[in-house]
């Protein structure tokens, strides 16, 4: 009777502490199940700068309106962000103006060149005449002079008028070469005239023709087509040059950058400059396409921190990296990342940067085993923004991404610090 009391007590209990043993595991194993993970990855790890910045063009062409062309207006436009090629067409202004002054310009042309004309028939007309008279004049003085040469064989009378006829031709002869230096100079200052009339049309003409040759803006060199702000209707309302706005002489419509010729300006923090050199290796991510990074290298560095004009001010030095394989996708002003690599730790364990907590003050990752989630302390050998190098930790363990509860987390007495593992 009492065996069969004792176990009437005895079996429950059991039952109840192996039903606690079970839900205890299963308890472990589901948090362990439930948790994020990652494995342990052995292997070379990259020390790396991680920086902003944007996409630049190394070469870049600007276009510039005309000097001495009055009321530009953008007629055509190629598409914003489009490939061209050099000689291809860019911009276009409105010519009707133009072609209508050139018409008017032509039309006193052929004005001027016929009044031109009207003057030197004239002016040979009078020529001849002149001479015809001239000569007349001087057959007149012979003839007087011929009689007053016979004034020995007839009277005196008769010998004083052909002296006075003689000294009366003479004097038409005079008066005659002076209408000729008159006529001749009175048809050079109206040929004169004509002349300078005909050539103002013609320069007028070579103007407009000029003018009309600027009136398509073509590109200097192969590039994307970049247009910039207009201002003229202030610094708020600036947009970039469209179809139908007013251009002024001078002004720069649009921007040519080489894209063979691309490169990143980012900003280094000042803790970092002394880690980074020119010629170290970096991979590039732009924004767009953060699918394929760009290998590229360190082109420059400033050597005097630059002062930043955004709010709150920044000081930072500014470091240039060079796309080493461009691609046809990228434009400038694009923003970007990029990772330089300033050291390399070979045959390194890593593991993400969220699998790393600090547990009693010290660095520790959480391991996966069978039991569940076992603390263990680490030495970090050097830390980037997505992924640390640890020391402590075996390749290929499981480490929990996310903190396990303390009712879920195995006690290691025996476990020692990260350097004291590292020695062992």
């Amino acid at each position: 009777m009492k065996r069969l009391r004792f176990w009437i007590v005895i079996l429950p209990l059991l039952g109840l502490g192996a039903l606690g043993v079970r839900l205890l595991m299963t308890r472990r194993v589901q948090a362990k199940a439930d948790l994020p993970s990652a494995i342990a990855r052995k292997g070379e790890f990259q020390v790396k700068v991680r920086c902003r910045g944007d996409l630049i063009a190394a070469r870049s062409v600007q276009l510039t309106a005309p000097m001495n062309v009055p009321g530009m207006q953008i007629a055509w436009q190629a598409a914003p962000n489009s490939e061209v090629k050099e000689g291809d067409p860019v911009v276009r202004f409105d010519s009707s103006v133009l072609r209508q002054t050139l018409l008017e310009n032509k039309a006193v042309l052929g004005s001027a060149e016929a009044t031109l004309d009207q003057y030197m028939a004239q002016a040979k007309i009078t020529a001849e005449q002149d001479q015809l008279d001239l000569t007349s004049a001087r057959v007149e003085v012979e003839k007087a002079r011929l009689e007053a040469s016979k004034q020995e064989v007839v009277s005196r009378i008769q010998g004083e008028e052909s002296k006075i006829d003689l000294s009366l031709a003479e004097e038409k002869l005079k008066v005659q070469a002076a209408a000729i230096s008159l006529h001749e100079s009175s048809s050079a200052q109206k040929i004169n005239s004509g002349k300078r009339l005909r050539d103002k049309a013609q320069a007028d003409i070579d103007l407009a023709n000029h003018r009309l040759e600027m009136m398509e803006m073509k590109a200097p060199s192969n590039g994307v087509v970049v247009y910039l702000p207009n201002y003229s209707q202030g610094w708020i309302n600036a947009k970039p040059f469209k179809v139908g706005d007013q251009v002024w002489p001078g002004s720069v419509i649009a921007e040519l950058p080489d894209l063979s010729t691309l490169e990143m300006k980012a900003k280094l923090e000042e803790t970092d400059r002394g880690r980074v050199s020119v010629g170290q290796e970096a991979r590039v991510l732009v924004d767009p396409f953060p699918e394929k990074p760009f290998p590229s290298k360190v082109e420059s560095l400033s050597p005097l921190v630059v002062q930043g004009f955004e709010w709150p001010p920044t000081r930072n030095f500014t470091v240039q990296v060079r796309l080493i394989e461009p691609d046809a996708r990228l434009r400038p002003a694009m923003n970007a990342q990029v990772d330089i690599v300033v050291d390399r730790i070979p045959d390194a364990i890593s593991v993400p940067s969220g699998a790393v907590f600090t547990r009693h003050g010290r660095p520790t990752v959480y391991v996966g085993t069978k039991n569940g989630w076992e603390a263990k302390e680490v030495e970090i050998l050097a830390r980037n923004a997505d992924e640390v190098a640890i020391r402590g930790v075996e390749a290929s363990a499981q480490v929990a991404l996310t903190e396990p509860d303390l009712a879920n987390t195995l006690a290691n007495p025996g476990q020692t610090t990260g350097s004291e593992g590292a020695k062992k």
